[in-house]
């Protein structure tokens, strides 16, 4: 991956944020502009390069990770490393990132005489489009998914738990190649189906539930992302009616997707199909969000949502209808952003899979 011609696209914005260099502390973008994989680094990026700063403990790593950038390691706290970098590159006007500095390290530096200079997602919107390598990271990543998913189907059988089934699911990815999960795995049985972000208990598995699942992994640092709904031994014919409506809205969000599409108007697309069917109030989140170095990043498809979808974003198409005490379906995939239209990256069918007890 390119991270030289990464950073130099961030520094060609430093005249328009009236700014001498650019302080980045948040890890995700710290690993997207430099390489490093460790838990502490910061850079301070000038149109000329830079310094990349950590500790001791990660002297050898970035020594490997970040061969192109000078170094500075030492013990000592964030904003002495960082007052020393400048004073060294020659910069007093630092643009940082709001959501990654501390107030106290904020305060710290202007006292130290460094001017700080507000900014909002500045690197985060260069995360937006992923290069080559980078989709086929999180293609590999969607891949064990798939795989997993194939394995924990066959062993859904009556009185497993929710918590026995995320464990089960998580071992697997894990020992399909894995390097972390993406977040923490939803298994949902029943009526624990119509809460979206339902935490695992030991509630056991019963003929007539719908299982929901919710889960993806890491592979080089990218996440996947998926979410599929079946029904163990039968249905009844409300959430039978509630797969058909929620598949059609995934069908309608992905169909809507394309590079150069408004975030509000795919989410609108499949929105529609749901409030058309009279479950409109049942369907209170977002479609979907971008996937990358963080498991939600931009762009945010949701109502009313202005971002423009480049190519080659990956976003995740994710409605979802929910029926307090009955239960509930989601249907999710991500999909890579083309010019005319989008690629589909996960291989599990979207189709009702009714399993037998």
């Amino acid at each position: 991956m390119d991270q030289e011609a990464r950073r130099r696209r961030l520094t060609d914005r430093l005249p328009e944020l009236g700014a001498e260099a650019f302080l980045v502390t948040r890890l995700p973008n710290v690993r997207y502009l430099s390489g490093f994989t460790g838990s502490n680094g910061t850079l301070v990026l000038t149109p000329g390069g830079g310094r990349f700063l950590t500790d001791s403990r990660y002297g050898g790593q970035s020594a490997r990770e970040v061969p192109d950038l000078e170094r500075s390691v030492s013990g000592a706290p964030l904003v002495p490393t960082v007052v020393a970098a400048a004073e060294a590159l020659g910069v007093r006007r630092l643009a940082f990132e709001v959501d990654g500095l501390t107030y106290r390290s904020y305060r710290d530096l202007h006292e130290a005489g460094i001017e700080l200079i507000p900014s909002s997602s500045e690197v985060e919107a260069l995360r937006w489009v992923k290069d080559p390598e980078e989709v086929a990271l999180i293609g590999a990543a969607q891949a064990i998914a798939d795989e997993a998913f194939g394995v924990i189907t066959g062993k859904l059988v009556p009185g497993v738990t929710e918590r026995a089934t995320a464990l089960e699911l998580d071992m697997t990815m894990r020992g399909l190649g894995a390097e972390a999960l993406a977040f923490d795995t939803i298994v949902a049985f029943g009526e624990g189906a119509a809460e979206p972000h339902h935490h695992p208990t030991n509630r056991a598995l019963r003929p007539g539930d719908v299982v929901k699942m919710d889960f993806g992994c890491v592979v080089g640092g990218y996440h996947s992302d998926m979410t599929r709904t079946v029904a163990f031994d039968s249905i009844d014919d409300t959430l039978r009616t509630v797969y058909d409506v929620v598949r059609r809205a995934q069908q309608a969000g992905v169909d809507a997707v394309h590079a150069g599409a408004t975030a509000g108007d795919v989410d609108r697309a499949s929105r529609e199909v749901v409030d058309a069917a009279g479950f409109g109030e049942a369907f209170g989140h977002g479609l979907g969000h971008g996937v990358g170095l963080e498991i939600h990043e931009g762009p945010a498809l949701r109502p009313g949502g202005t971002d423009v979808l480049p190519r080659g974003a990956v976003v995740t198409v994710e409605p979802g209808v929910y029926l307090e005490g009955v239960g509930g379906v989601r249907i999710e995939d991500m999909v890579e952003v083309t010019d005319e239209g989008c690629r589909v990256m996960a291989g599990t069918t979207k189709d009702l899979l009714v399993l037998e007890a």
